[in-house]
């Protein structure tokens, strides 16, 4: 009785090795396919060739989407804005907190070792959502108050103080409410973790870094469409 291989493996009607393999912990599977091919690179000899299937497959063909996606996100919300306010200078200013929301996230994870995957974009939408959120709350009475003909500077000087207890008590409450994540255990812990240690990071900067930075923000973009920072201007209209 002759003796031979159970099965030979094709790909593409090629005959080919399959390999299988994970990550290492604290690794993200990008890092280990880009560690694979770099083997591959080196090491194959002329007349051999690689490719990858299945969930690594739908990674590559992923590409650099998710950062495209997160741009839309970003146009969309600026979008909604204007259409909310019928104003371009309103959602400038309110999106202008969302860079420190990010450089939080991005602190805090690179001190806790944690990789940009999956988790890590997750809590960058969410950070993104809520720093505006937090420079809406601001933006939003500075323009009431300049409609009711306050100067610029008031305006924003008022606004700030009325709008400090409550951005400081929905931020601590919401980074309380996920701390639990952070300190949680057992089974899918690691992707809770990396979630809860990016919004904290994020929403921490952006409550005490964007509580002095939104009515910068908002001076320096009516400043730059002509206001007066002494003087009564009309309040941010349709097309500003």
């Amino acid at each position: 009785m002759g003796r031979g291989p159970q099965a030979l493996p094709r790909y593409n009607g090629y005959a080919a090795v399959e390999i299988v393999g994970n990550s290492s912990p604290g690794y993200s599977t990008g890092q280990a396919m880009q560690a694979l091919q770099n083997i591959i690179n080196k090491s194959l000899p002329a007349g051999f060739a690689s490719d990858w299937t299945g969930q690594s497959y739908q990674e590559v063909l992923a590409g650099n989407s998710a950062t495209l996606l997160l741009v839309l996100s970003i146009v969309v919300v600026f979008l909604c804005l204007a259409a909310l306010y019928e104003s371009w200078s309103i959602p400038v200013a309110v999106l202008l907190v969302v860079p420190l929301g990010v450089l939080g996230m991005v602190t805090l994870c690179k001190l806790a070792g944690i990789p940009n995957d999956i988790y890590f974009k997750i809590g960058l939408v969410t950070v993104i959502g809520l720093a505006a959120k937090n420079a809406i709350l601001i933006v939003e009475f500075a323009v009431d108050l300049q409609a009711e003909g306050k100067t610029l500077f008031d305006a924003v000087l008022e606004a700030g103080k009325l709008r400090l207890r409550p951005i400081l008590m929905t931020s601590m409450a919401f980074i309380l409410g996920v701390l639990p994540l952070v300190l949680s255990s057992g089974a899918g812990a690691a992707s809770r973790h990396e979630i809860g240690t990016g919004v904290i990071g994020g929403m921490l900067f952006a409550t005490f870094l964007g509580l002095l930075m939104i009515p910068i923000f908002y001076v320096v973009v009516r400043r730059l469409l002509g206001d007066k920072l002494d003087e009564v201007t009309r309040p941010p209209s349709r097309g500003n």
